[in-house]
């Protein structure tokens, strides 16, 4: 690899989208922001639960939440925090205070106690301007962010899952309707889709992954933050097309309700059962994480249902073993695309 273990690596020429939501994207997009400065983030829009669920039902837009994170992970990197302070030190230091902002959320006990003041924020840009896209044009434009922050599609929308275990017969299943329902379920969830079932893709963001050099997809919750992102016909066809490297990060550990049992093969499996076997370049999961002999081989065997080559190194955060490390994926990254091996 081109940066030694622990050290951030060298800057590309380099076109970077990732996909995903929630805190597996804002990891992932610190960890490309080390690489260049041309990232474009892809966010779910199907969040009905806390102030997203709230702004979501009062104003009928998209919902805002993983979008504000996406925003305040590009404004708050520490590599576009490093380029700003290079230039303009007074600057770099705004920009990790307006981070801290847009995620502050506010007090009290009144109708807008718990909202974030970049929710809030947006959905005011938003309803302002009409078109969502706009919208977060307009506030990177404002913040001076580098990169891009786009909706997966340009409407809300719902996941539905067909969940087991939670009738008297086990093969029966049952319809849990709402992110934060399916995120919670106590049962099984066997399989997700989206309401609208073809939703539009976001024409920029079908764009920004056919330009792409490299496209990540995950961490994150896998049925309400990953596998969204292939449930969309238009986008799964854009993944399928691009000429772009395709990195496919696992969760490091299942995440209780949504995956409670899942071993790193079943992750595959479920995302593979989602997608039609949607061609990748690598798959990365934690070393420490992957079973021996006939496990290790059963995972591998996994990987090839995407054409992908199975990477084991080292990604767990120091302080949180449930936490990908911006600069361990960083590095990891940038040794696929040094290789330049690909199936």
């Amino acid at each position: 690899m081109s940066a030694a273990a622990g050290t951030p690596p060298a800057r590309r020429d380099l076109r970077a989208v990732a996909l995903g939501g929630g805190h597996g994207l804002y990891n992932t997009l610190t960890a490309l922001r080390y690489l260049t400065a041309d990232v474009t983030a892809v966010v779910t829009v199907a969040d009905d639960g806390g102030s997203s669920g709230r702004l979501r039902h009062e104003l009928g837009r998209i919902p805002p939440g993983d979008l504000r994170m996406a925003l305040a992970a590009l404004l708050s990197a520490p590599a576009a925090l490093e380029d700003c302070r290079a230039s303009d030190p007074a600057a770099a230091e705004r920009h990790a205070r307006w981070a801290r902002i847009l995620q502050h959320r506010l007090g009290g006990s009144g109708a807008l106690a718990g909202h974030p003041v970049g929710n809030l924020l947006l959905s005011g840009v938003d309803e302002y301007c009409g078109d969502l896209v706009s919208a977060l044009d307009e506030l990177v434009d404002l913040f001076g962010i580098d990169g891009r922050v786009l909706p997966m599609s340009t409407e809300p929308l719902v996941i539905e899952a067909d969940v087991t275990g939670l009738e008297e017969d086990p093969r029966m299943s049952r319809v849990i309707r709402g992110q934060v329902a399916v995120a919670t379920t106590p049962g099984v969830v066997r399989r997700v889709r989206l309401t609208p079932e073809a939703p539009a893709a976001c024409p920029a963001a079908l764009a920004a992954i056919a330009a792409a050099d490299v496209v990540t997809l995950g961490p994150g919750s896998w049925f309400s933050s990953v596998i969204p992102h292939v449930l969309v016909p238009e986008q799964l066809e854009a993944l399928r097309t691009t000429a772009a490297r395709k990195v496919l990060f696992v969760n490091l550990v299942a995440e209780p309700g949504e995956t409670t049992g899942f071993s790193l093969e079943r992750h595959l499996h479920v995302l593979n059962a989602h997608s039609g076997s949607l061609p990748i370049d690598d798959i990365v999961v934690d070393a420490a994480s992957v079973p021996a002999g006939r496990e290790r081989e059963h995972l591998e065997r996994a990987a090839q249902l995407f054409g992908a080559q199975l990477r084991s190194v080292d990604l767990v955060h120091p302080d949180r073993p449930d936490v990908h490390d911006p600069v361990k994926s960083a590095i990891a990254l940038d040794g696929f695309l040094g290789a330049g091996t690909r199936n």
